[in-house]
């Protein structure tokens, strides 16, 4: 019988023995205990027991629901919330840019921002228009989307990394009107410009040079110093309104636009800034790209919000990443994806303990590393958090659970409407009971994350994406209950007995082989360690006449130095037969999102054919129990079923 149930049943019985049979209270209550120990009540006692304080201490996050209600009720947004942080702070260090060592106070980040504002008002931009911003990390950076902002001129920020057609995409699929971008980029625009539209203003930041920008282009700069720096007129926005837009990674395709309103964008930062008790005496190291929300919501919004100094870096550096935080005194550092396993991968150093850092914070720390990056660098605390920037299901993980991504309270689970939901994890289908209603899952059982989408509830909305057929593929129906709709994260986790949740598999990575269900993000984190924190991908790749995918990594070694005899014997310890990879390739590197996600869509394609890659590839010879080169021969003995897998 679940817990609800049980808890149902002894308040019934607590009715009857009471109201109806009118035994006294000293035999009603022993009676109810005894049903309710009885009836597995005592599991439920026991996880009270454990989870009471983790639950308690995660109350903190009723004062954002409070906040979020007094922003909405009082129409604020996110430049208002910055104009009381200016006004408690204004003198105090706002950013720090570590490329020269430049500080702003939040009085200078403010009239920065005013002078950007009032430019696009001089230049005939107005409420609801859309400008692109494709430059990279930089103080400047922030001063351009939050004076956009303050006029109600929505930012789309565009990967600096993106090129050609698909750099033309991000800028169309916004409708932007203008772009600025970093001189840095000067070859990149020019390559599309033609491909714009003649409509599309164009604006330059940084070193200026006449002859290598698209013809047409301002400098910035001399236009924003003759710009009034006075606060202009505000136009009529609400909390619900939108601030801007952050793209996806791309990797199974063209970027999608995530629509972030300035209630999102305030949840976001305000969640992990209660959440993990963070104050505004913090120095945060932000060296994750600003166009994407870790770097500029969970990072940057600490400053924008909470009052608290944020060292931006142009770009992630492994080797110089704790000389600067020992340099600018940081307390929280930021990581996602790949980056602690890379940090791991450097050479021990004295530095990388003599430092003030207490938290690191971000999601994607691999469980296999997670004791190793704590142990070695010396790091009390591991911030994980779950959360896409447009999902309405985080999680955090506030008690420092060892590999958890995060908790849903198993003592008052209706409290935040999330769930683990059944799947095909194969085809990511939803599994549904004969009701119609989707099935939830048990502790210990893998299924998708879930979010129940109330839309007047800026907690609980889906703002989805421009695109609409996008954004309804993210919506399930028939949920939680029936008629109800929900958010679809498209990734696969498990919860505890405690309501602890651990990160599995995005969609479409798990695949099936020899009738098991393979994790290429647990088989990736394994082989990774085993090879020395090189980089490994993972995925399945169709065999003709063999049921389910063989797993096949994509590793990178560019010195040519894996040692494939040990490394099938440390495989064979560390991994159960029908994970192991059939097939291998070795490629100098391995191609990653600018927030260090594995590509995966073209490794996919090449699949192992011989004629296609002119990587080494590799084949698990069972008979041998050793990998064979794969060659011509080899290969069209595998496709005719030959060679047995």
């Amino acid at each position: 019988m679940s817990t609800r149930a049980v808890l149902s049943c002894s308040t019934v019985l607590l009715f009857v023995l009471r109201l109806l049979v009118g035994l006294p209270w000293y035999q009603v209550l022993p009676a109810i205990l005894i049903f309710y120990l009885g009836s597995g009540g005592w599991s439920f006692l026991q996880i009270f027991a454990k989870t009471i304080g983790r639950d308690f201490a995660a109350g903190v996050l009723l004062q954002v629901k409070m906040n979020v209600r007094r922003h909405l009720k009082n129409k604020n947004t996110v430049p208002k919330i910055f104009a009381e942080t200016v006004a408690r702070y204004g003198d105090k260090t706002a950013l720090i840019f570590e490329g020269t060592g430049e500080k702003w106070t939040f009085r200078q980040l403010d009239e920065y921002s005013n002078r950007v504002a009032n430019l696009l008002l001089e230049r005939g931009f107005k409420d609801g228009d859309v400008v692109a911003l494709f430059m990279e990390n930089r103080s400047q950076y922030v001063g351009l989307w939050l004076g956009m902002a303050k006029i109600g001129v929505e930012a789309a920020l565009i990967n600096f990394n993106l090129r050609l057609e698909a750099l033309v995409h991000c800028v169309t699929i916004s409708n932007a009107k203008a772009v600025v971008f970093g001189s840095e980029l000067n070859e990149a625009v020019s390559e599309v410009h033609s491909l714009m539209g003649r409509e599309v203003q164009m604006f330059c930041s940084g070193d200026w040079d006449p002859k290598r920008v698209p013809r047409g282009t301002e400098c910035l700069e001399p236009l924003l110093d003759n710009a009034p720096s006075h606060l202009p007129s505000r136009p009529q926005r609400c909390f619900t309104d939108r601030l801007f837009y952050i793209y996806t990674s791309g990797t199974t395709g063209m970027p999608k636009a995530a629509i972030v309103v300035h209630s999102r964008y305030y949840r976001m930062a305000a969640l992990v800034y209660y959440g993990f008790r963070m104050t505004p005496d913090d120095v945060l190291y932000d060296c994750l790209p600003l166009y994407h929300s870790a770097g500029n919501i969970v990072g940057v919004g600490q400053c924008i919000l909470h009052g608290m100094t944020v060292v931006i870096r142009k770009k992630f550096s492994a080797s110089r990443f704790w000389d600067d935080c020992a340099k600018y005194n940081c307390t929280i550092v930021q990581y996602i994806g790949e980056i602690c396993r890379y940090l791991l991968n450097q050479p021990v150093r004295d530095i990388e303990q003599q430092h003030r850092v207490r938290m690191a914070l971000g999601n994607g720390l691999r469980q296999s590393i997670w004791v190793e990056f704590m142990e070695r660098f010396n790091i009390p605390q591991i911030a994980e958090f779950y959360g896409a920037t447009e999902c309405n299901c985080s999680l955090g993980n506030f008690d420092n659970k060892i590999g958890a991504c995060g908790f849903n309270s198993q003592i008052l689970p209706f409290i935040y409407p999330i769930r683990l939901v059944r799947v095909d994890e194969e085809t990511m289908e939803l599994i549904r009971g004969p009701d119609g209603v989707c099935i939830p899952c048990k502790p210990g059982e893998p299924g998708q994350l879930v979010g129940r989408i109330i839309q007047n509830d800026p907690l609980r909305r889906f703002d989805g994406y421009v695109n609409q057929s996008a954004t309804s593929k993210k919506i399930a129906n028939s949920v939680f209950k029936k008629g109800d709709s929900a958010y679809l994260s498209g990734d696969v986790l498990i919860m505890d007995e405690c309501g602890h949740m651990y990160f599995k598999d995005r969609t479409g990575d798990t695949f099936r082989w020899k009738g098991e269900n393979v994790s290429t993000t647990e088989v990736e984190g394994t082989l990774s360690r085993l090879l020395d924190m090189k980089d490994v991908v993972v995925y399945g790749v169709e065999v003709p006449g063999a049921e389910g995918k063989a797993g096949m990594a994509a590793i990178a070694d560019p010195t040519q130095s894996t040692d494939l005899a040990k490394f099938v014997k440390d495989m064979e310890k560390a991994l159960p037969p029908y994970a192991r990879p059939v097939f291998l390739r070795f490629l100098p590197e391995v191609n990653k999102t600018g927030t260090f996600k594995f590509q995966k869509m073209d490794l996919r394609r090449d699949s192992f054919d011989p004629s296609a890659v002119s990587d080494r590839l590799y084949f698990l010879d069972s008979r041998r129990g050793s990998y064979v080169q794969l060659d011509e021969e080899l290969y069209r003995s595998i496709l005719s079923g030959k060679h047995k897998l």
